[in-house]
């Protein structure tokens, strides 16, 4: 199974729980002073919706909010989400409950000889005791080990677009709205199968060495609005695992692509933030939309 992409994908979620652990990458060249992200705008003639990728974990130095973006947030009324900010009270009963694993069930219990090698070598390479992840179970310990490069390179979920944006909408006093709850987006991951979530597991670690470099391009697809790319990094090989695919990707943009239908019903503005990568490829919620008759512009700026 090829889950580089899903390793790729899941790495800002553990940035959002605060987890990892500070390797360079080789920059790539854009004006981090003037970071234009992608934006869309469909409307009839009393409702408009903007479509706006996110990442949620960037460098606090990258400038992005401003222009189209914050003009078009300015006018909104609403801003929606993936999911809205979870606190601790739900983070730690489903930690608990969904990503520990029962004692005498560790990973030097479920893995190979050469598969916990493999990962052992890799968690010294991030200065993480191997022990360390020994209960979590493997979808877990998969999350942790690709949220680490993200924090040796300095980005944080504290300088992602989510952050930023509900900051903006609480000063402004809109209201934020989810489109999915945090038991639910996470439950993507640890209701896979037990051989799934080793598989991606080690996928992570083959795929570490190249993580740093590959965030780096992730970046700067996202601040130049080059949303081939984003598709490229973030959805390319998801159909080798169709189960994975539908349900990581395709499910939920047609769900988003379904809401945003019943919502264009209702005037008013809305601003929508998701991850790029729903907004990028094939089957990003645009060309879904279209399906529906409701074409998204992209906003040139």
């Amino acid at each position: 199974m090829n889950f580089k992409s899903i390793t790729r994908r899941l790495a800002p979620f553990a940035a959002l729980l605060g987890l990892g652990s500070p390797a360079i990458a080789e920059e790539a060249a854009f004006d981090r002073a003037d970071a234009d992200p992608a934006l869309w705008v469909l409307a009839d003639d009393d409702t408009k919706i903007y479509l706006f990728g996110t990442m949620h974990a960037l460098k606090p130095d990258l400038v992005w909010f401003d222009d189209a973006v914050s003009e078009a947030f300015a006018e909104s009324d609403q801003l929606v989400l993936e999911i809205l900010d979870p606190d601790e009270s739900q983070i730690g009963p489903f930690l608990a409950k969904s990503a520990m694993a029962p004692q005498g069930e560790g990973l030097s219990t479920i893995l190979t000889e050469d598969q916990y090698g493999r990962f052992e070598k890799a968690t010294a390479s991030l200065g993480i005791p191997a022990q360390a992840l020994e209960q979590m179970r493997p979808w877990f310990a998969g999350v942790t080990l690709a949220a680490a490069p993200l924090a040796k390179m300095g980005y944080s979920p504290e300088s992602g677009a989510e952050k930023i944006l509900s900051a903006a909408a609480a000063e402004k006093g809109m209201t934020i709205a989810g489109l999915e709850t945090f038991e639910q987006q996470m439950g993507f991951f640890s209701d896979l199968s037990k051989e799934d979530q080793v598989a991606f597991l080690m996928s992570g670690v083959d795929e570490l060495p190249n993580m740093e470099q590959t965030f780096t391009d992730m970046e700067k697809a996202w601040a130049t609005g080059d949303t081939a790319a984003t598709a490229k990094l973030l959805n390319e090989g998801m159909e080798e695992t169709p189960t994975l695919y539908n349900v990581l990707l395709a499910n939920r943009n047609k769900a988003w692509a379904e809401w945003i239908g019943q919502r264009m019903e209702t005037p008013g503005t809305v601003f929508i933030a998701v991850g790029a990568g729903h907004l990028a490829g094939d089957d990003s919620v645009q060309a879904l939309l279209a399906g529906k008759g409701l074409n998204a512009t992209r906003v040139e700026y």
